[in-house]
């Protein structure tokens, strides 16, 4: 390998693990490396991460990379960043951390998210900020953590994220990009800048919060450590990059008016690019950005593959998912009249209830356990079309659908959301998507912003046409599973109070 075989290093930082990829500049991925690290729930609420476990692993995917590549420090055009969103990490004044990292799937937070809701406080503020009202929020978790932990609150001389941390050990900078900040529920979406009245809410000051900066912002000056770690240089360019939902959208080429990305991992998001900020007028769609003249709409669900994973290891202990899921095609579409709500860890979109309880309605004796494996798949995609629902609504009605994440996978999966929606399911051939589309934002940042910002063809492995007679079918249930939640969630909510009465 030499100078002249140039390569982006895309760091996309999940929840589960942080990927990491070299791209070369025809947007193929020519080397990859996955690094897990755990997640921890010690009690119900909990989601925390460690972060300078996920630090580590960044260094070590970069130099990993490098290393089984045989690249050189002057083959790397620059190293730009993909992140999950919602962290929150509070540091002291030499910014070492003081909490763990709070991640989105944190829900200690859920009795001020439901105050903020009911007072009539939260819609003001979601539409000013973009970001729904939900424990998930760094906002309503920095009013839990002044109202139930105050002596860590007055403590924190900052608060940040998980790649705002990173930054700040790689470069001793304090900084935040607009599309993480987006969805903080703290930044004005017209203004740019942190708003004054959410400020006020949490109880925090602006100098507290980092320096807001483009999602395309050079920054340069690795600190020496760092770069020997990784294989790189001093001088190597880094980007600062976005979030990892809007990346997606752009991985996959799904930037165009009209074509929803839907993403299912451990959990689940549907967007889809608008030129402007939008909102919905109940506070239900997030609206997040990507750059200045591209903006994403939509929402996310906590329940996507998460809920296969549970279904199998309880109903068929001792199998994969990917030997289970091919079993539900022998189940016609509605299973056999039985539906499941995939709530098992509370629900985003377009619910926002973190007390959301799963259910399995419509049991008889006839039904078997290919019968519950079919409904709680098309449970997970019930969810998707719901929110596709609120899109329609708001004017975003889906022309085709862009298909990434672990589901992606899976042909019945995919032809399942294909049905149910009535719409061409596509999916790429790399499932990279957030990577990818972190390498694209970092060439169009190193070209000044000059370029195309969708810069390589996305090539389609399947495609999935919707079958008329199912789609039919998932039109006649979709409202009643709908009205299910409707009906259930007071109760929903009283069986919440005997289960953490049970573990308390």
């Amino acid at each position: 390998m030499n100078a002249d075989n140039p390569i982006v290093i895309a760091i996309d930082i999940g929840t589960t693990s942080t990927k990491t990829l070299a791209v070369d500049l025809a947007g193929n991925i020519q080397g990859s490396e996955s690094i897990e690290y755990p997640l921890h729930t010690p009690s119900p609420g909990y989601a925390e991460q460690e972060p300078d476990v996920i630090y580590e692993a960044v260094l070590d995917g970069v130099a990993s990379v490098m290393k089984k590549g045989g690249y050189s420090a002057e083959q790397v055009v620059c190293v730009t960043f993909s992140s999950a969103n919602h962290s929150l990490i509070l540091l002291d004044e030499g910014g070492l951390p003081l909490t763990p990292s709070l991640t989105w799937a944190d829900l200690r937070a859920a009795a001020q998210a439901e105050r903020l809701l009911a007072d009539g406080t939260g819609l003001p503020v979601y539409l000013r900020t973009g970001t729904p009202i939900h424990p998930m929020s760094p906002l309503v978790k920095l009013i839990w953590m002044r109202e139930e932990r105050p002596g860590l609150f007055y403590a924190a001389h900052r608060f940040v994220g998980i790649k705002e941390y990173i930054l700040n050990r790689l470069f001793g900078v304090v900084i935040m990009d607009h599309s993480i900040a987006s969805a903080t529920g703290l930044f004005n979406l017209e203004a740019l800048t942190w708003d004054s009245e959410a400020l006020l809410l949490a109880g925090i000051r602006e100098e507290q919060l980092p320096t807001l900066v483009p999602t395309t912002e050079r920054i340069d000056g690795l600190r020496r450590e760092a770069a020997a770690r990784m294989g790189l240089n001093e001088r190597t360019a880094f980007i600062v990059g976005a979030q990892d939902g809007v990346l997606a959208n752009l991985g996959i080429g799904a930037v165009d008016e009209g074509v929803l990305a839907v993403t299912i991992g451990t959990s689940g998001a549907v967007r889809t690019a608008v030129s402007k900020p939008a909102f919905d007028p109940a506070g239900r769609l997030f609206c997040y950005a990507l750059t200045e003249e591209h903006w994403i709409v939509g929402g996310p669900s906590n329940n996507g593959a998460i809920v296969a994973r549970w279904i199998t290891d309880r109903l068929y202990p001792g199998k994969s998912v990917e030997e289970v899921l091919p079993l539900a095609a022998a189940v016609p579409a509605g299973a056999n009249g039985l539906l499941f709500l995939p709530l098992l860890s509370g629900e985003r979109a377009p619910f926002w209830d973190a007390q959301a309880k799963g259910v399995m309605f419509g049991l008889t004796l006839s039904h078997n356990e290919t019968d519950m494996l079919r409904a709680a798949m098309e449970g997970v995609i019930f969810q998707m079309t719901a929110i596709v629902s609120l899109m329609k609504q708001a004017g975003e009605a889906p022309k085709e659908v862009r298909a990434s994440g672990g589901f992606a996978r899976s042909t019945i999966w995919c032809q399942m959301m294909a049905d149910m929606l009535g719409v061409s399911v596509r999916v790429p051939v790399s499932v990279e998507s957030s990577g990818l589309g972190a390498a694209q934002l970092g060439l169009y940042a190193m070209e000044g912003c000059q370029g195309p910002l969708l810069r390589w063809k996305v090539e389609d492995g399947s495609v999935y046409e919707p079958n008329a007679t199912n789609h039919e079918q998932y039109q006649r249930l979709l409202p009643l599973y709908l009205s299910l939640y409707d009906r259930l969630k007071e109760p929903m909510r009283d069986i919440s109070k005997i289960q953490h009465t049970s573990v308390g």
